[in-house]
């Protein structure tokens, strides 16, 4: 019996060195229970309050005008090309340019930051001025009754952007936030929406929060109990055929990481 236990402690510390030794080359973000706490706090949550609500994300396409009120018209546009490609791209969204603001469900402003005070009186509402005046750059959305997103408004004040060194930051980070997924979190990394933001690019868990968001399977208006299954779901088939392994080769594919000489 004794020898018996003494082979057996011996083959679990064995399997427990070497899941170990495993899991010291995986990165931590590319662990189910990870992404899936991470998809809760960001998707779930919301920056301004702490109220968890369900799922919002777009179902109809994207029709997006730009208020360009500075100068570089050129670079910005530029900009906002590139990384609403990428976002297509993961999300499958349809999304297109439009030329009149009458036609728009999504409006960027490109401004300074003497216009915010009064874009944020006028879009959306003149007690929102105190809260969010003195961000850096910022997104809001609209849902319906469905908590399908239905208009989304991203304010990037150009001067204020770049005294951070932030400008491309805030094209990324504001246009994907209105895709659904709002939160900052101060927990999970590594990924653009952190309180502690040091990545100017999506990241590999960008990718994979986004792609879960877009997934067929995931509606507007769930849920936690109602996404638990289905997200466990996803993430193990994920796990098995090398999507999340891959999902940082597939990320720094988007056109701002060859832009920033990232590849």
């Amino acid at each position: 019996m004794l020898k018996f236990y003494r082979l057996f402690i011996a083959a679990v510390t064995l399997l427990l060195q070497t899941s170990s030794a495993i899991s010291a080359n995986v990165p931590h973000w590319q662990d189910s229970q990870y992404i899936e706490r991470s998809f809760y706090d960001i998707a779930l949550q919301n920056e301004y309050d702490n109220k968890q609500t369900r799922v919002r994300k777009w179902v109809k396409p994207l029709r997006i005008y730009v208020d360009h009120q500075v100068g570089e018209n050129e670079l910005h546009l530029k900009l906002l090309k590139m990384h609403l490609s990428q976002l297509h791209k993961i999300t499958a969204l349809p999304m297109q340019f439009v030329k009149n603001k009458s036609q728009a469900n999504v409006i960027v402003f490109i401004t300074r930051s003497s216009q915010v005070n009064s874009i944020i009186s006028s879009e959306i509402s003149p007690e929102s001025i105190k809260p969010l005046r003195n961000a850096v750059c910022l997104a809001n959305f609209k849902k319906n009754n469905n908590n399908e997103i239905t208009r989304a408004l991203v304010i990037i004040p150009v001067d204020r952007a770049r005294m951070h060194g932030k400008l491309i930051s805030c094209f990324v980070e504001e246009l994907t936030q209105i895709l659904g997924l709002p939160n900052d979190s101060k927990m999970i990394h590594p990924t653009i929406f952190s309180d502690r933001n040091i990545y100017k690019l999506l990241t590999g868990l960008d990718y994979i929060l986004l792609k879960l968001l877009y997934s067929a399977e995931i509606k507007a208006g769930m849920t936690k109990a109602e996404l638990k299954p289905k997200i466990q779901q996803i993430l193990n088939q994920w796990q098995q055929d090398g999507t999340i392994k891959n999902a940082q080769k597939e990320v720094v594919k988007g056109e701002l990481y060859e832009l920033l000489g990232y590849r």
